[in-house]
């Protein structure tokens, strides 16, 4: 009876998965539907428009899939394929699977040498399966992304800075906290930062957010989130376990760095490098007793190569214990911005914007510059680097990270949709975030976020979205203002 029973019961959750499977493509189709007759969207990067219009088209494309999503509460699956299977629908959902323009045989992100007809541009491609990980990620750098959506080459890149032996292990120099850069046999580099605290540790309340410890797991966490927004401008981050003695000590060359390494009372093999904080024998990295955790990002090329422009973000804080930013007491301080190059056309505004999200989102204070390509000039993507500061306290969000968005009143349309996506049942924002999280190796030692975190994720985006609601009432009150 048990046995037939048992079968019985894996028949019906088949019956009900296929039926799930079609009720998503049903879906699917459907948006596609709409959207394209809606959003008129047909070339990349999408321009700036009226919020109004923006929610409008976003309850339109998501109200479809309010039924499918309560069929999948039907079934029964474990916790962490059910939320494996929602993050694999997100990225199969057509906003996620945008028309972006072809990338050219020869990427031009990189100048390979003073005469470029040297080279075969035949041999030059992000597709050639002969180059190392790491120089096809170089080559797939778009004027509009990182890399790629459903990038072959992601998981290859990640798991050689997971796995792969390292060869050499040097401070980087400049910086706050320490970070070391680490070296392979291919001549493939990833930057390294060293745990400095436990995951459930939330930031000191009495610390300024410029003095905060640095996090590897928010380093690691802010390249799933950005990924998971569809932004794809974080470069690839993995998370390690590192001998102290075998991968590093042993084989830097850095005879500063050789000299910090001491051993602690208790037998642990410790250091602490050089730097402006935290870098001394009270807030030494230590191992237990040989292997520390850290966050390993894939290095960009090399600034001879591919330069890069930084630039100072016009809401940038005062990084002063007493004064200040001009747009924390200006409320007029966007209307000067719009008029200021580079924000008075393109998409620059709204990629600020975006970030002003993405940082809101993991509560990360500490954005004061950002870079850019050179040879993409001003039409291109803002790389969302340096992200060690986020994810410090989950019972804490920091209204004022959202400045560029309720100042400027501005969003593209594509977020603002992938916003309403993730706040549905069927997309929550936690769900696929707990479940591309679990996929970093150092998920076996312990979850990256706590849920603590991932239950932030979801009040911060309820907050998001209501800001852009109310940027929707300021305009219904004051028809003449400039809402785009």
């Amino acid at each position: 009876m048990r046995v037939c029973a048992r079968r019985r019961s894996r028949t019906l959750r088949l019956w009900l998965l296929i039926v799930f499977l079609g009720l998503h493509l049903l879906v699917v189709s459907l948006v596609l539907s709409i959207y394209h007759t809606s959003c008129e969207l047909h070339s990349y990067p999408d321009i700036q428009t009226s919020i109004s219009f923006s929610v409008q088209n976003a309850s339109a494309s998501i109200s479809t899939m309010t039924a499918a999503g309560s069929d999948t509460q039907e079934v029964e699956m474990d916790g962490t394929a059910y939320d494996l299977a929602k993050l694999e629908a997100l990225y199969s959902h057509p906003l996620y699977n945008l028309p972006t323009p072809p990338l050219p045989d020869v990427n031009p992100i990189l100048r390979l040498s003073a005469n470029e007809e040297d080279y075969d541009p035949i041999l030059w491609n992000a597709s050639a399966e002969t180059h190392p990980p790491w120089l096809r990620f170089h080559l797939g750098i778009s004027r509009w992304q990182m890399y790629q959506h459903k990038d072959p080459n992601l998981s290859a890149l990640t798991q050689q800075m997971a796995s792969h032996r390292i060869v050499s292990a040097v401070q980087k120099s400049g910086g706050t906290q320490l970070k070391l850069v680490m070296s392979f046999p291919n001549y493939g580099q990833a930057l390294f930062k060293p745990m400095k605290q436990e995951r459930h540790e939330e930031a000191n309340v009495n610390l300024y957010y410029f003095s905060d410890f640095e996090r590897h797991n928010a380093e690691i966490a802010a390249f799933h989130l950005d990924k998971i927004l569809g932004f794809r401008r974080v470069p690839p981050v993995v998370g390690r376990l590192v001998n102290v003695i075998k991968e590093i000590k042993d084989i830097t060359t850095d005879h500063k760095l050789v000299t910090t390494f001491f051993t602690s009372p208790v037998g642990n093999a410790c250091f602490y490098g050089q730097c402006s904080y935290y870098c001394s024998t009270e807030h030494a990295i230590c191992g237990r007793p040989l292997k520390i955790e850290g966050s390993m990002a894939a290095m960009l090329p090399d600034l001879s190569l591919a330069p890069r422009r930084s630039w100072r973000s016009p809401w940038r804080r005062s990084y002063s214990r007493s004064k200040l930013a001009q747009w924390e007491t200006d409320s007029n301080y966007c209307d000067s911005i719009k008029k200021t190059p580079p924000y008075d056309r393109g998409t620059r505004l709204v990629d600020l914007i975006d970030v002003s999200i993405l940082d809101f989102l993991m509560s990360n204070m500490d954005r004061h510059h950002y870079e850019t390509f050179e040879k993409f000039g001003n039409d291109t993507f803002l790389i969302h680097f340096d992200n060690g500061r986020a994810f410090g306290r989950h019972s804490n969000d920091e209204p004022s990270i959202l400045a560029p968005l309720v100042q400027c009143c501005r969003v593209r349309r594509s977020t603002l949709l992938r916003l309403h996506l993730l706040s549905l049942q069927s997309y929550r924002m936690s769900d696929v975030m707990r479940a591309s999280l679990s996929q970093d190796p150092l998920a076996v030692v312990a979850p990256l976020l706590t849920e603590q975190h991932l239950s932030a994720l979801d009040r911060r985006l309820e907050t998001v979205i209501q800001t852009i609601q109310d940027c929707l009432q300021r305009d219904d009150a004051n028809p003449s203002e400039d809402l785009r």
